[in-house]
């Protein structure tokens, strides 16, 4: 199903130029056994193809973990870096069937990896990736950092830094930042705003360590959001209220 019918796209938007980050796991359906749903995929681009069309220039950063995450393989026995590795090639995957929906819905789209891989993607470079984003392509980074040890979210953090982007919209499947788990604690009292040293303070999951510090230091706010109300993104660079903003 495509959630685009009854917006307005000619709405102004708040944001000009944003990084999405969504996870790996978004794409995918535990309950068909599928780590690429083509539901889940033909839904996710229908927004992202919906958003650019508002004539937002979007960089997208996805993670692994419908495939494989590097802390999974630790488990198994394989090594820390080694899982990593595997971690971002579950990435591009990822990336490329995005690129490849997108594409047949009439987007215009470029894949950037952090690893080099010139048969698959372009190399990450910050001018390039800036000029496509001006030139309205969508632009979707992948293979992490390049490094072990750094999550995709670290990336998302980096990779808004370097493009300057005005904020990150971090997609999840929780409405937006809680004082403990809402799946859990039906007493769980969402935040509709945070700043950087209040979700220190009290402890709260936005991030891990270093993309949150990342964000703080360079003043990059985050917006947590449920990707899977109906025309969410939109919404969220529309400027109106979902999920929670840390600034």
């Amino acid at each position: 199903m495509i959630w685009t019918e009854d917006f307005d796209f000619m709405e102004k938007t708040k944001y000009k130029r944003i990084i999405l980050k969504i996870s790996g796991e978004i794409l995918g359906s535990r309950e068909e056994g599928e780590p690429i749903y083509a539901r889940s995929l033909e839904k996710i681009c229908a927004e992202i193809k919906a958003v650019a069309d508002m004539g937002v220039e979007i960089g997208l950063v996805v993670g692994g973990g419908n495939i494989f995450r590097g802390l999974q393989g630790s488990e198994k026995g394989i090594d820390r870096t080694t899982g990593d590795s595997m971690g971002m090639l579950a990435t591009v995957i990822n990336g490329l069937a995005i690129m490849d929906r997108l594409e047949k819905m009439g987007a215009v789209v470029r894949v950037q990896s952090a690893i080099p891989m010139d048969k698959l993607a372009e190399p990450y470079i910050q001018r390039r990736a800036t000029r496509h984003l001006e030139r309205g392509r969508i632009v979707i980074f992948v293979a992490g950092t390049g490094n072990p040890y750094f999550s995709t979210d670290t990336t998302a953090a980096l990779r808004a830094s370097e493009i300057s982007a005005e904020i990150i919209l971090k997609a999840t499947k929780v409405d937006g930042i809680y004082d403990k788990d809402p799946h859990k604690f039906d007493d769980a009292t969402k935040y509709e705003s945070l700043t950087y040293m209040e979700c220190l303070e009290k402890r709260l999951s936005v991030m891990d360590a270093t993309a949150f510090s990342l964000c703080m230091d360079n003043k990059m706010p985050i917006l947590v959001f449920d990707l899977e109300k109906q025309n969410s993104i939109r919404t969220a660079v529309s400027g109106e209220t979902i999920g929670t903003i840390v600034s």
